[in-house]
């Protein structure tokens, strides 16, 4: 099957993840519900099985916007990834797993919300609707959520590479080769973390912008009186 090279900035977004094969056909994210300076053992076993297994990138993902952001930055960014593992728990505050299965599944609104998800920020605000399309055609979703098991991502990973379809818990897998698109690279620039409450328009960033002046104007006569 055909194989290409990522894009040289590959991976662009730093993050929580360990670098493998960049010609594997699978990445991993667990999700992670407690402090990043706390990860708990079993955790860190899902991650260190999906990369010792031979996958592309494998790390944790924490919230639903801008840890989906990174994620998808660097998967669309090597063209040879063709599936996402999701391990791990649920994460309370965030229902990480819940709106990853939603963006697959439901795609994002003209807002770029992620759409059918009870998670309560799931915006992909920094992200370009090119990016968010791509991803959802080039990756197909394996829902590992609450397997603990490091030995069935092993599997999984396994599954993946192989050159004939196999059956791994109701999916039919083998590595697809390469997208056949070129590979996207972008970094997340404008980092906005509360997308909820930014303009939703231009004639509404206008207005924005003009009471934002206004409150600067009065903050300066203010000074010099």
């Amino acid at each position: 099957m055909l194989k290409v090279s990522p894009h040289p900035d590959y991976p662009p977004e730093e993050g929580r993840y360990l670098r493998g094969n960049d010609f594997s056909p699978v990445a991993i994210a667990v999700i992670l519900k407690t402090d990043a300076d706390k990860i708990p053992p079993e955790v860190e076993k899902l991650v260190r099985a999906g990369i010792e297994s031979g996958a592309a990138l494998a790390g944790t993902v924490q919230t639903e916007n801008i840890g989906f952001e990174k994620i998808i930055c660097n998967i669309v960014a090597n063209p040879n990834i063709r599936y996402l593992i999701l391990g791990g728990p649920e994460s309370p505050g965030h229902l990480t797993g819940e709106a990853m299965k939603a963006l697959f599944s439901n795609g994002v609104d003209e807002k770029k919300r992620i759409i059918g998800t009870d998670s309560p920020h799931p915006f992909l605000f920094n992200l370009p609707m090119e990016f968010i399309e791509r991803f959802r055609k080039q990756v197909t979703l394996i829902d590992l959520q609450f397997k603990g098991d490091p030995e069935i991502i092993r599997q999984a990973v396994w599954s993946c590479y192989q050159e004939e379809p196999v059956n791994f818990h109701g999916y039919s897998l083998y590595d697809l080769g390469a997208y056949p698109e070129p590979p996207l690279s972008g970094r997340i620039t404008r980092r906005i973390t509360q997308p909820w409450i930014e303009p939703a328009d231009e004639k509404e960033s206008e207005r924005v912008k003009k009471i934002k002046e206004q409150i600067e104007r009065s903050i300066a006569k203010g000074k010099k009186e």
